[in-house]
């Protein structure tokens, strides 16, 4: 039933009515949805039932409603920075225009409109989806769990280096009335101290700072045999070296042999590493403080010129 009709509407199952113009006459659609071979989901856009599931379908949709772009959490779907989470679709027109309702549509009219393209979608620069998607999820229609989500999409594309911090807190320079905006800029700047995650960002915040710490360097470059090491905190005057160990990263028994090798190396060339795992730092940040004052005062008693 539905394969007969997917040359008609296109591989994504959607099309505008007006499109079918010349193909089929409207009397057919008209009956093609009457008979629920067809949704009309917004006005002059019909698709079929089974398209409709998918998430992709549903976003075109959007665009041929309103002649509009992808913004906030849907261009980040189409970037692949986040997961559809069956929200609404978010579909951005310039100002002057008039705002299409429709259920599972949400249209924000916009002063300036840049536009990319991801294959057959339209969608916002990622910083501006970025930067959008969160005022969205920090005001009155979002939820902690939405503003997680985009915690993570934030750090994730800085940390992968799809944008630049500079982008992003440009976007927010524009938009300072924006809901969450000072949360947001303290993001960025714990990422730009290097922060690469968020046990990073609470280790900075409650572990790593506080009275009598010293000043960690972060994301600190020592060179290896092999490589590289990038240190999550470290003293280069101490040669003490914080590695935050999250659990998506270092859970494996691969990912634990190769944490250890690398100890190996940084311990040949004089370095004391201290790992503390997620638990023992969310569960037990002074005593995690505590132990590395002690390790920090034994090696300046160490090194100290007798």
């Amino acid at each position: 039933m539905v394969r007969d009709l997917l040359p008609l509407l296109g591989p994504h199952g959607v099309a505008r009515t007006s499109d079918l113009a010349g193909r089929v006459d409207r009397h057919t659609v008209g009956r093609w949805v009457a008979q629920g071979r067809l949704l009309r989901p917004h006005r002059g856009v019909v698709a079929t039932p089974e398209s409709w599931e998918e998430w992709r379908t549903r976003a075109l949709a959007g665009v041929l409603a309103t002649a509009g772009v992808l913004s906030h959490s849907t261009a980040l779907a189409v970037w692949r920075v986040l997961d559809d989470d069956g929200g609404p679709v978010h579909v951005s027109v310039p100002a002057h225009r008039r705002a299409l309702h429709g259920p599972g549509l949400v249209v924000h009219r916009v002063r300036a409109l840049d536009v990319d393209r991801l294959g057959t979608f339209p969608v916002t620069p990622l910083p501006r989806a970025l930067v959008d998607g969160w005022g969205w999820a920090s005001g009155r229609h979002g939820s902690r769990r939405a503003v997680d989500r985009l915690r993570g999409a934030v750090i994730g594309t800085l940390r992968e280096r799809q944008v630049r911090t500079a982008d992003l807190a440009r976007e927010a320079a524009l938009r300072a009335a924006l809901p969450g905006h000072r949360d947001l800029v303290d993001l960025l700047r714990l990422v730009e101290r290097g922060c690469q995650s968020e046990l990073e960002i609470w280790g900075v915040r409650h572990v790593l700072t506080g009275p009598g710490m010293p000043r960690f360097e972060q994301q600190h470059p020592v060179v290896l045999p092999w490589g590289t090491a990038h240190l999550d905190a470290a003293l280069p005057e101490l040669r003490v070296a914080v590695e935050l160990d999250g659990a998506a990263f270092h859970g494996s028994a691969e990912a634990r042999e190769r944490d250890t090798r690398r100890d190996v190396a940084l311990a040949a060339l004089g370095w004391v590493v201290l790992r503390f795992s997620h638990r023992r730092l969310t569960r037990d940040p002074d005593g995690c403080r505590r132990e590395i004052l002690q390790v920090c005062r034994a090696r300046e008693a160490l090194l100290r010129p007798r």
